[in-house]
Parts: C-alpha cells; structure tokens; sequence
C-alpha cells in the first residue's frame, strides 16, 4: 500500500524522497523493501536471550501470591529475596509479569485513586454552583470563624453566604434553604451543586436537604482544590483585597459586617475578567449583553474617529456563552479569573 501511494505521487510528478519524507519514511527503507508485498517489518525474529522461561515465570507468580508476599508490592519483595539470598527476577520484571497476568490492581485497605468528576457545562445561571468552607482568622490565636458562601458559576456571582463560629452539615443545609427561599421564582431541580469532600459537604442532613430539593450534588476529588476553582479563587480575592484585616476579625458579627460589605461590592461593583470585565450582578441579570455591545459601538465610533491607531480590528469585547468546570481536555480548561 505504501509503495503505491508513493508510485502515485511521482507519477503525479513529486520527487520521490520528498513522498517518502511526508509518509515518514526514508528512500533506503523503500529500496529495501523490494518487491516484498509488505515492508516485512514483523517484530524480532528471536527470543530474548533474558526472557524468564516457564519455570521462572511460574516460580516468579507463585511467590508474588505466596501468603507471604501477596500483601508485597515487588518493590518489597525483590528486597526481602535478596536478603534471603535470592534472586528471582527484577522489580520490573514482577511488575510486568504481573500485569500481563491481570493481577496488578489495587488490594490495599485505602480507597483506591479516584478518577476525575465529571463535566459540568453552564450557558446561563442556576445551572451549576460551587460553594465552600473558608476560615476567618479572629485576633484569639487559634480561634477562627467559618464563611460558608455559594458562587454561581456562570455568573461568578455570590448567591449566598454566613458566618458562624462553628463548622457542621446543618448550617450548609439551613443556607441552601435560605437560598432557596430567598429566590422564590427558581426551580433548583436539576441544579447542580459542587463542592470538595469535607464533612460538611457530604453530611446526612446537607445531602437529604439536597434530595428533597432536586439538587445534583458534585464533588471533588480528595485533597485536590483544582476541582473546585471557581470559589477557591473567590476565596483569594476576598483574603487579598486591601481592606481586609489580616490581624484577624474581633468578633463574629464584625466578620459578617466585613462580608456584607465585600459581598456588595463583589456582586454589583467589581468588573470580573472571566466575564468580560463585566460585574456578577450585570451577567447573572442578563445586562451584560447591553454593556458589552454600547462598549463595542464605543469603540467603533472611536475608530471611525482615529482609524490610524488601530492596524487590525477593535477590542471585541465578547461574552463568555459558556463556563465549563471540570472540563474533560485540560487544554481547554478555562482559567477562573478574579
């Protein structure tokens, strides 16, 4: 097949070793081939001369499932061999043995590695949110109070918050019912919830509060905060604005006055990057479509007025249509901005 498709191209008039170089192949290959009917590339003709034999094989798995060693990874058993004075085979080769033969799988009491959550997709609000746990140091060393917050993640805008002294699965729940209440007009069946593993996310009374009103619930991996971006950059920009107290909150309703007061300005005044710079309030309202495109005739008529400075096209000023968390292709992984 290979030698056709370059007979074709120099008969369509290519050089020969310039088809052989777009194929990937060289013209001595091509000479050498012949006329063989295939490239006669089948693998190597000969046994490895250091290939464990049967016996070797057999002896290698019998010692790998011994009630010995069968709690062992090789990486322990090659050692204590040695120290027995006795060699079997390598660490590599047990483990390859050992997968040829399907018996390399996870056997310790530990849970075994989690594979990735799943893909969530939003195009408008109440469709998927993040929330999370976040500590507020207090001016008592070793003292903290507990922001509880939810973040719609298309919007980037805070649907909920509070602050308590405690952390625990029934203050969770008693805020996604005040979220619930507070907006009336929104179904939450079908809304998709994601958090990360703590006890307060996967509690009885916050997982029966999710079923009863439709939530999906969603959570990370353990110990990975990369599967819940959204809220984890919001809880940076909260901890490094200016006006926040690094000594510490003297109280837990001085907290939640600085909340407030961050929240307000978070939801209605700051101008967002993953959003096209508009605020959370604006695009979890719809506005933003009215703000993008009177910024796009702006720019517009600024060029008709000065078409020298600009050699290509206008700021485009585009509206994010949709938010991905957890995307499948990690080269496309939109980065959470603040």
């Amino acid at each position: 097949m290979i030698r056709e498709l370059v007979a074709e191209a120099v008969a369509a008039g290519a050089r020969r070793w310039r088809a052989c170089e777009v194929i990937g192949l060289t013209v001595r290959t091509l000479e050498r081939w012949g006329d063989i009917d295939d490239d006669g590339r089948h693998g190597p003709n000969t046994v490895p001369a250091n290939k464990l034999s049967d016996t070797e094989r057999k002896k290698l798995l019998a010692i790998a499932t011994s009630p010995e060693f069968r709690d062992h990874s090789p990486s322990q058993i090659v050692p204590r061999l040695a120290d027995r004075g006795e060699y079997v085979a390598s660490e590599s080769t047990f483990y390859r043995v050992l997968r040829d033969e399907d018996m390399q799988h996870h056997r310790e009491r530990s849970r075994p590695p989690t594979s990735r959550p799943h893909e969530h997709v939003a195009d408008g609000p109440w469709q998927l949110a993040s929330w999370d746990i976040t500590y507020l140091r207090s001016l008592v060393r070793g003292q903290f109070y507990y922001l509880y917050l939810v973040e719609d993640v298309w919007s980037r805008m805070i649907l909920g918050w509070e602050v308590h002294e405690t952390e625990c699965n029934e203050l969770a729940a008693a805020l996604v019912e005040r979220i619930r209440r507070e907006n009336p007009g929104v179904d939450l069946r079908g809304w998709v919830l994601h958090s990360d593993n703590g006890g307060p996310m996967k509690g009885a009374t916050m997982l029966a509060t999710l079923q009863r009103l439709g939530v999906v619930p969603s959570f990370s991996r353990p110990s990975v905060s990369d599967d819940n971006p959204y809220v984890e950059s919001l809880f940076r920009t909260l901890k490094y604005c200016p006006e926040y107290p690094s000594s510490g909150f003297a109280s837990v309703d001085q907290a939640r006055l600085w909340v407030a007061r961050f929240v307000t300005w978070y939801n209605d005044s700051h101008q967002h990057s993953g959003i096209g710079f508009v605020t959370p309030a604006a695009r979890h309202a719809g506005d933003d479509v009215a703000i993008l495109a009177a910024r796009r005739e702006t720019y517009a008529r600024a060029r008709d007025r000065h078409p020298e400075r600009w050699a290509r096209h206008t700021r485009p000023w585009k509206r994010p249509a949709t938010v991905t968390l957890n995307p499948e292709n990690h080269a496309e992984a939109e980065r959470p901005a603040s």
